[in-house]
């Protein structure tokens, strides 16, 4: 795989995950129920956390190093997403929308930077960022139209 082909999907899968919840109202994005208590404004949170998790760790991977595990550092994934959780529960929708942009730039600037021969095959780098990234943002997007269709969300 090329760097173009990662950054394609990355693409695909990120707009399909802003697609998701566009045209909602404030008051749409803020109410709790989407995903167990989240709201849609937490879901791009944690979207945004995981993206900052990989700008942290691909370098890391890059020069052959091994991130902590999570269930080591913080007792498991669900631990640190409670923790992280917790941690932005006070920001407000602007700001959880304005470092959500912020962080997906650097993040698609740092792919773009990156050599090629770490998108090749399935490598510990390629891996991480698709976990992180492409194959994450599905899953809540996902999420989010299931609510908006249901009878407690929104059209």
């Amino acid at each position: 795989m090329k760097t173009t082909q990662v950054l394609e999907r990355l693409e695909r899968a990120w707009n399909d995950f802003e697609e998701s919840y566009a045209r909602l109202s404030d008051t749409e994005l803020t109410t709790p129920g989407v995903t167990g208590a989240w709201s849609v404004r937490d879901i791009i949170a944690h979207v945004t956390w995981w993206e900052e998790e990989a700008l942290k760790h691909l370098p890391l991977i890059r020069d052959g190093g091994r991130p902590p595990r999570y269930s080591v550092r913080y007792g498991g994934i669900d631990a640190f997403n409670a923790l992280m959780t917790e941690q932005r529960r006070d920001l407000s929708l602007a700001d959880v929308l304005r470092r959500h942009g912020e962080v997906h730039e650097r993040l698609i600037a740092y792919v773009r930077a990156a050599p090629e021969e770490l998108f090749a095959g399935e490598t510990r780098f390629r891996r991480r960022l698709r976990l992180d990234t492409y194959s994450h943002y599905p899953i809540h997007a996902k999420a989010i139209r299931a609510w908006r269709r249901s009878a407690d969300g929104c059209a």
